[in-house]
């Protein structure tokens, strides 16, 4: 699995986004599955690598949210001017 940085996510569009995170999900879960079954991990840091990966992505989609937050209230603040 390749790196993705915040700035590929950042370029990405929502559908992209979300895409990417369920594929990262099911990676991790997978994963976790074949180590509690006993298996051996070819790469024990590939975990890790998933749980920052996702977090990465979810802080993309946070700042997102709060940046349409923030280009709400500036309209509410107008629409009250009027």
């Amino acid at each position: 699995m390749k790196v993705i940085s915040a700035e590929q996510i950042r370029n990405m569009d929502e559908r992209e986004i979300e895409r990417t995170l369920l594929d990262l999900k099911e990676e991790k879960m997978m994963l976790y599955s074949t180590q509690t079954g006993g298996g051996l991990s070819d790469n024990p840091a590939k975990a890790k690598m998933l749980r920052k990966q996702i977090a990465r992505i979810l802080t993309v989609k946070r700042e997102r949210e709060l940046e349409e937050f923030k280009e709400f209230k500036e309209l509410e603040e107008l629409e009250e001017l009027v």
